[in-house]
């Protein structure tokens, strides 16, 4: 299906065409827009698949945005199906918010424009290769893919479809980070030759927790929560408390992707790096050492930080270097900086933590108005190949613990069978893609 005719764009030709042939008495003011109403043809209608923490933290900034009308939740789990349901019927002063436990019903409605995808990371990339097929257009949260493999699957659907994808990669859309890649950019620093990106201890299990007895389908579908993952017994701990992060079948990189997803993206950024990766990698403890076709490095670490908040970055050039992070300040190593953008300190400035780093508002409204414009948001699927592929290369060394040479352009290792056959995963039936 490739850019399927939107219910928007037929509403608008509907009623263009119309309006040739009769011209009614009466036309209420909410079909033209008025009373600080959304017409119809501007509404952007909205379905989720997996809300809980955050995704019903990204569902709230959906839910502020005026033309944002949500129709219908689909979860494996009935606690959350009703949840989601009560914000929405409170928000809208009805009982009209749809639920389906599974998603591919919920994709069958021709009413629905668009899709929040908030799953576990094993379900993302399948997850938005059914929604693509069936004509929405897609905000992921990352990693929207769990391997190698299927960032290049997810991009090239996306593309195929003209799907407007958007990656949950949220700060290049926040002020202080877009700030810090721009004066990167700009050559202040100099030429830059190492760039700093944070990342979560390292880990991950292979073990399985305990079985327990199946609960009722309909308030836990265990299979459904599996997907394409391989099959285990059911523990509640999985579901219930995400217990899944860090078992290697469920998660991504051994949680590398957790926050590199988002720090190695905003390095790739501003090193204008966008399209490519890194061609060697090698670990060292807790750091990923790496290197670029040009001789520029990229330090992925847990420590040595400057109290920036989450999700800092660091960009050394020959002139100097800046740190920026969630604080929502930057901090650059020369005087005569500050003022050139709000929120510019030097190292022995006392800092304000206004932590900018978790808010998606403007990545939100970034993704409404390209499904409006059908222009490529900013983390389309992409700009999250190149950076997740990144992330997932430099994983694989520290997972096997060796030095790794990989072709960007290609996507594979250089002379190391073990590592190319870990850029994909099996999949459970009948979930391939």
């Amino acid at each position: 299906m490739k850019n399927p005719l939107s219910r928007r764009s037929f509403l608008e030709k509907t009623l263009a065409a119309g309006a040739l042939f009769s011209l009614p008495s009466l036309i209420p003011a909410g079909a033209l827009g008025k009373d600080g109403q959304t017409a119809p043809s501007n509404r952007i209608t909205l379905g989720g698949i997996g809300i809980n923490h955050r995704g019903g933290y990204v569902l709230g900034y959906f839910l502020k945005q005026p033309e944002v009308r949500f129709l219908a939740i689909s979860d494996i789990r009935r606690d959350r199906r009703e949840t989601v349901k009560a914000i929405a019927d409170e928000k809208y002063g009805t009982k009209d918010t749809a639920m389906y436990r599974d998603f591919q019903e919920m994709l069958e409605r021709k009413d629905i424009d668009a899709v929040l995808i908030a799953t576990g990371d094993r379900w993302h990339t399948t997850a938005s290769v059914y929604a693509s097929r069936a004509g929405k257009d897609i905000y992921c949260e990352k990693p929207c893919g769990i391997t190698i493999d299927q960032c290049r699957t997810l991009a090239e659907t996306m593309k195929r479809n003209g799907t407007i994808f958007q990656g949950g990669t949220q700060r290049r859309n926040v002020d202080n980070c877009r700030a810090a890649c721009e004066f990167a950019q700009s050559g202040k620093l100099g030429k830059i030759h190492t760039a700093h990106a944070s990342i979560y201890y390292m880990y991950y299990r292979t073990d399985w927790l305990p079985a327990e007895p199946l609960p009722d389908r309909d308030v836990v579908d265990w299979d459904l929560w599996l997907g394409p993952a391989p099959w285990r017994p059911y523990n509640s701990e999985y579901v219930l408390k995400s217990r899944w992060r860090a078992h290697y079948d469920f998660d991504s990189g051994a949680r590398h992707l957790d926050w590199g997803a988002h720090t190695v993206d905003l390095c790739q950024w501003a090193l204008k790096k966008d399209g490519t990766a890194p061609v060697y990698y090698r670990s060292e403890g807790n750091r990923i050492y790496a290197e670029y076709k040009d001789g520029v490095k990229l330090i992925m670490r847990p420590d040595g930080w400057m109290g920036l908040g989450t999700c800092p970055i660091r960009l050394e050039g020959d002139e100097g270097w800046l740190e920026v992070g969630d604080s929502g300040n930057m901090i650059v190593s020369l005087k005569s900086w500050k003022g050139e953008t709000k929120n510019i300190l030097t190292p022995n400035d006392p800092q304000n933590r206004l932590s900018f780093g978790e808010c998606p508002e403007k990545h939100v409204r970034n993704f409404l108005d390209c499904v409006k414009s059908r222009r490529q948001p900013v983390c389309n699927a992409d700009i999250i190949r190149s950076s997740h592929v990144a992330c997932h290369a430099s994983a694989l060394s520290w997972i096997l613990q060796r030095e790794l040479r990989f072709d960007p352009e290609k996507e594979m290792f250089l002379g190391d069978d073990q590592a190319n056959r870990m850029r994909s995963r099996a999949v459970r039936e009948p979930w391939t893609i």
